[in-house]
């Protein structure tokens, strides 16, 4: 009975330790960023997906990431990037899953507005 006790706390105390490890790499893919690209349809302009909806395509040396758009951006707002993609400057969170990218955004503005201010 004591050997169970002492493996269990033993078990503990290691997940304990390793959650501040856990939590910093949570903690860093948690903060926001802004990122520029191209904001478009997945379906209508690069025919890779069944439905419509948002990613943003950015340059990242001589590969492009596409990140999914989820969160203030709504089919309404898309209406805007559907058939006539769209450079745009976002603010959100990365998270990603699978191997695919999601950006939860909290601003997204074209990049025309953007300029103006």
């Amino acid at each position: 009975m004591k050997t169970i006790i002492t493996s269990i706390m033993s078990v503990a105390l290691a997940g304990f330790a390793l959650s501040p490890m856990i939590s910093s790499a949570e903690e860093e893919m948690a903060k926001p960023v802004i990122l520029e690209g191209t904001a478009t349809c997945p379906k209508c302009d690069l025919g890779t997906a069944e439905e419509c909806g948002n990613v943003l395509q950015v340059k990242d040396g001589d590969k492009t990431v596409i990140y999914q758009l989820a969160g203030k951006v709504d089919m309404e707002w898309h209406k805007k990037i559907c058939k006539a993609p769209k450079e745009v400057k976002a603010t959100g969170t990365v998270t990603e899953k699978d191997g695919k990218k999601t950006l939860v955004v909290t601003e997204i503005e074209t990049m025309e507005k953007a300029e103006k201010k």
